[in-house]
């Protein structure tokens, strides 16, 4: 399980934030540490950055049993699953949620450095407990004294995958030759009755990890919120 042993049966992992990785603030890369300076002026008030993600089906499931019902549900259930273990399990502590928010930060690299991320042909973050079905949910800033989390090793599974089914099954052809080719992407997504338009055919066809491929309705849900960005800005 990629989660903290500190926060294994914390009400974060019961409600889907089943990915955490804890960084020692003053030992994070140059690059983060100048971002995390440039936007928060106080952060000698914080100790520790912890990254959360949810791997597989259950944050969605404990969204729907949530009486949540919003514009962005997936954020502002994750937000109020923070706020609530903070006051209730960590109480003493100060944090900051930096996102969801507007600072950029680059989540992929926080990925990288935790182990969770290699990068896959369709340019969704794939390993192997749970293929592509994971995604970044939170960062926070915090004064908690957490054990700092060692770096998952492993090798990505698409240097594995001889038969590349992925870019087989791309019906836009944006991955033709292993390479990502984003216009074409949004081009085809963008046609009528496109099979692209609420789902990636190429990543439901990865077989890495599929029992934990997200419901219908949770695809559905993302992939409809991409297609809006799409729409309005392309």
């Amino acid at each position: 399980m990629y989660l903290s042993a500190d926060l294994s049966d914390s009400l974060l992992t019961r409600n889907g934030l089943n990915l955490q990785a804890i960084f020692d603030i003053h030992e994070l890369p140059d690059d983060i540490l100048l971002t995390l300076k440039t936007y928060y002026k106080k952060l000698d008030n914080y100790s520790q950055l912890i990254l959360l993600g949810n791997g597989g089906k259950t944050l969605w499931q404990a969204l729907e049993t949530s009486s949540i019902h919003s514009v962005n549900p997936v954020d502002d259930f994750t937000v109020k699953t923070i706020h609530d273990f903070f006051s209730t399990q960590t109480e003493h502590h100060k944090y900051k949620i930096i996102y969801p928010d507007d600072t950029p930060l680059g989540l992929q690299r926080l990925g990288e450095l935790a182990g969770w991320h290699h990068p896959s042909p369709f340019k969704i973050g794939i390993n192997t407990q749970w293929g592509s079905w994971f995604a970044y949910r939170a960062v926070i800033l915090s004064n908690t004294c957490y054990k700092v989390s060692s770096t998952i090793r492993e090798n990505s599974p698409c240097n594995q995958c001889h038969n590349k089914i992925c870019i087989k099954t791309c019906p836009g052809m944006a991955i033709e030759e292993g390479e990502f080719k984003l216009e074409r992407c949004v081009t085809f997504r963008k046609k009528t009755n496109s099979p692209c338009r609420y789902q990636c055919p190429s990543r439901l066809s990865c077989p890495v990890a599929e029992e934990q491929r997200y419901s219908k309705e949770q695809i559905r849900h993302h992939y409809s919120a991409s297609m809006k960005i799409i729409e309005e800005h392309y």
